[in-house]
């Protein structure tokens, strides 16, 4: 009876330690909501144009994920792009601080449809 006792307690003990361990781990954002992103993007409007390639203060983003380069000169992908958001340049301030995963998830979303 007391080496049942024991046993579960140990059951109950391993389980709790694996349920803190799974919640520690940071999670990946699901896919992006492209309505959402819109939203997001009021941030770079003043900036950036959506629907041209007219330069603002930077480049016009129509058309985005259909060109072969940014205009640092890497190739147009999801890590490249959220690498230039995260880090800015060329006077765009950067945004790793300032939007969460799921923002930038968003944004990349919504920046696919133009």
């Amino acid at each position: 009876m007391r080496l049942t006792r024991v046993v579960w307690m140990g059951i109950c003990v391993v389980t709790l330690a694996a349920v803190a361990i799974a919640e520690k781990k940071p999670s990946k954002p699901g896919p992006g909501d492209a309505a959402k992103g819109k939203a997001v993007y009021e941030q770079c409007a003043p900036c950036h144009s959506a629907t041209s390639l007219e330069k603002k203060v930077g480049p016009g983003f129509k058309g985005l994920f259909r060109r072969a380069k940014l205009s640092n000169g890497k190739p147009v992908s999801d890590e490249n792009v959220t690498a230039r958001i995260n880090a800015g340049g060329e006077g765009m301030p950067p945004y790793k601080d300032i939007l969460s995963d799921k923002e930038r998830a968003d944004l990349l979303a919504y920046l696919k449809t133009l």
